[in-house]
């Protein structure tokens, strides 16, 4: 798999059915090795390590019903009462970060009312604080460390 934009992490890999597997910690279980899963676990090891989060407020790949539709996001992080600290949206190193994309998480997040926002593609990453009441977001640097 491609080297990403993030520091260097071990992961569990098996073999199944001519496919590659990762563990997935939030989940626990193994999940099919694709381009975007890659991002994925990537940024769940980010999560714990470089910020600290909680394994037990992260959540990854839950349905979610937006205008009658079902989607499904790729990771968010709890806060200790259960509003949304940060919403993920992850797509494969090869997919561009485009307009569309920051829509795609700013449907999501009409549900969600995250504080927070990342956009990745493993390559390119983009992290953003809501500012709901001027309808925006305000780019930043990083991401705030979680606060209990």
């Amino acid at each position: 798999m491609q080297k990403l934009n993030f520091p260097e992490y071990s992961f569990r890999f098996k073999n199944s059915e001519n496919k590659v597997l990762i563990f997935d910690e939030i989940r626990k279980k193994f999940v099919v090795l694709t381009p975007e899963e890659w991002v994925r676990q990537h940024v769940v090891k980010f999560l714990l390590e470089e910020k600290k989060y909680p394994k037990s407020y992260i959540n990854v790949e839950k349905n979610i019903k937006i205008n009658g539709l079902t989607k499904r996001y790729d990771i968010v992080v709890f806060n200790p009462n259960g509003s949304i600290f940060l919403l993920v949206e992850c797509k494969a190193p090869e997919v561009s970060i485009t307009q569309n994309v920051f829509d795609q998480i700013a449907r999501y997040n009409l549900k969600l009312n995250a504080q927070y926002l990342m956009v990745t593609n493993g390559l390119n990453n983009y992290f953003c604080q809501m500012d709901f009441e001027n309808e925006k977001y305000i780019f930043l640097k990083e991401l705030p460390l979680f606060t209990l």
